[in-house]
């Protein structure tokens, strides 16, 4: 019942401590929940390794030591005192390529997801909203009127993007445009954000016919009001949790797109691009294929545990 009704009723008729009480039970959930401080640490770890790489990279990332970095029949050397974790087949420093492909990848992951939220909410929020009134407005003296009401249009157009196999779609739009940074960010997002449309579409669906938000509108409250004061901050928690959880899947996307050569362009590294160049030594040297490797699974799963952490204490039937 608390989680239904708004925070200006709930101060009137239980007093600012129940509110507070209220809001506190997310925190002690996630304080008691190993999941957020492993995902939670993990996350920081990365996002620093990722923002100081120019300081901790023992070396540029495409430098390349065709001397002392490769062996005389031309292979990676292995981990020394100056390459920890070794050289890559050009004879560039591993360790420092792993730590810019975390802004690689933390770059895309995080502002692609953004953008995606961002299109998603608004897609799906004003589906939902609007329903099936119809929009016309009055230019001069003609009168422009949609055919269809706005929620079969927006859904409409959802539906016809999730028909499009999402990876299939990317690499046509990278292969035909030309891969770069700022584009496979675009593209991204592109196809990622109908999730979260779905999503929102269903949850303002609910939380508009619920009785507090009747209410404001039977006492003649703006719909603006209504959506922002009263179905947002009930659709704000789900929109964070789904927000967190696409970070882990934006990142592998972006590391599939660069395995199959239409993600980041050379020389910038990448660790999907780390994967596709050592994969003739799986067998003589899997540290090249490792590393890059576990530094996905690591992001993944470090989102992942975050994201199902702030899952479970946000939503009120969890607290105890």
């Amino acid at each position: 019942m608390v989680a239904n009704v708004p925070l200006s009723a709930m101060r009137r008729e239980l007093g600012d401590e129940a509110v507070v009480s209220g809001r506190s039970r997310a925190w002690i959930a996630l304080r008691g929940n190993p999941a957020f401080w492993i995902g939670a640490g993990g996350v920081v770890v990365l996002i620093l390794l990722a923002l100081l790489a120019p300081i901790l990279a023992p070396h540029a990332p495409d430098l390349q030591f065709r001397d002392n970095g490769l062996t005389a029949a031309g292979d990676p050397v292995g981990p020394s005192a100056e390459f920890p974790f070794g050289t890559d087949r050009l004879g560039r420093d591993y360790l420092s390529r792993l730590l810019f492909g975390a802004q690689t990848s933390l770059t895309v992951g995080i502002g692609a997801n953004a953008i995606a939220t961002l299109v998603g909410v608004l897609v799906g929020a004003t589906a939902a909203y609007v329903g099936n009134r119809s929009v016309s407005r009055r230019l001069g003296r003609w009168a422009v009127r949609l055919p269809f009401p706005v929620s079969s249009l927006l859904m409409r157009a959802t539906d016809v993007m999730l028909s499009f196999p999402a990876l299939l779609l990317a690499i046509a739009l990278v292969a035909v445009i030309g891969p770069s940074l700022l584009l496979v960010l675009i593209v991204i997002a592109s196809v990622m954000w109908t999730g979260t449309a779905r999503i929102v579409y269903g949850r303002v669906l609910v939380v508009k016919e619920l009785d507090f938000v009747e209410a404001a509108r039977a006492l003649g409250a703006s719909g603006s009001r209504i959506f922002f004061g009263h179905i947002l901050p009930h659709v704000l928690s789900l929109i964070i949790v789904y927000a967190t959880l696409g970070i882990a899947g934006t990142v592998l996307f972006e590391a599939t797109l660069s395995y199959l050569g239409v993600g980041v362009p050379p020389p910038a590294p990448s660790w999907g691009t780390m994967i596709a160049d050592h994969v003739g030594y799986y067998a003589t040297d899997p540290r090249l294929l490792m590393l890059p490797g576990l530094a996905i699974m690591g992001t993944i799963l470090a989102f992942s545990l975050l994201g199902d952490a702030l899952r479970d204490a946000l939503d009120p039937h969890n607290w105890r």
